[in-house]
């Protein structure tokens, strides 16, 4: 029997400059705030009505790095991943509380460099560290998080 497929594509725009931080190991994660633009035409008036929708995103290892050194507000950006849901308790009432987000695997700028390349980059799952590598080349397919150390696995920041 076949397993489930979770992927996300998504080409959009960052909404803010990326946010990056580390672990305690040094690792990084970087949050980046993309928006997609869809349109629809509005039945009783018949004018099309834009949509945007906003999607959080997590980065881990060297493509965080990537995202912080080459990203910014208003970067176009194409991005391969899969959802993940976190659950967690509401300290002030303790009901649980559930937020999803995109944990992105691959990445690619979009608006070009100075030179008039565009540069790709997939995260390359590793024992100690990960690292980027040019679009061109296949990825493997991570497990379990498959996008940095051990100490990622529980910690996803969305």
């Amino acid at each position: 029997m076949a397993r489930g497929i979770n992927k996300v594509i998504l080409i959009g725009y960052l909404g803010n400059d990326p946010e990056t931080r580390y672990t305690q190991q040094g690792g990084a994660i970087t949050n980046l705030s993309v928006a997609t633009d869809e349109s629809y035409k509005d039945k009783n008036t018949g004018q099309i009505v834009p949509k945007t929708e906003w999607h959080r995103v997590v980065l881990f290892g060297r493509l965080a790095e990537i995202a912080k050194e080459y990203l910014k507000k208003g970067s176009k950006v194409y991005l391969e991943g899969r959802l993940q849901t976190q659950k967690w308790q509401d300290k002030a009432t303790g009901q649980d509380r559930y937020s999803t987000g995109i944990v992105a695997n691959e990445l690619q700028m979009l608006d070009g460099k100075p030179d008039g390349q565009q540069g790709g980059y997939q995260a390359q799952p590793q024992q100690h560290a990960p690292q980027a590598q040019p679009h061109r080349q296949p990825s493997p397919q991570p497990a379990g998080m498959g996008n940095g150390p051990d100490d990622f696995d529980d910690y996803i920041p969305f």
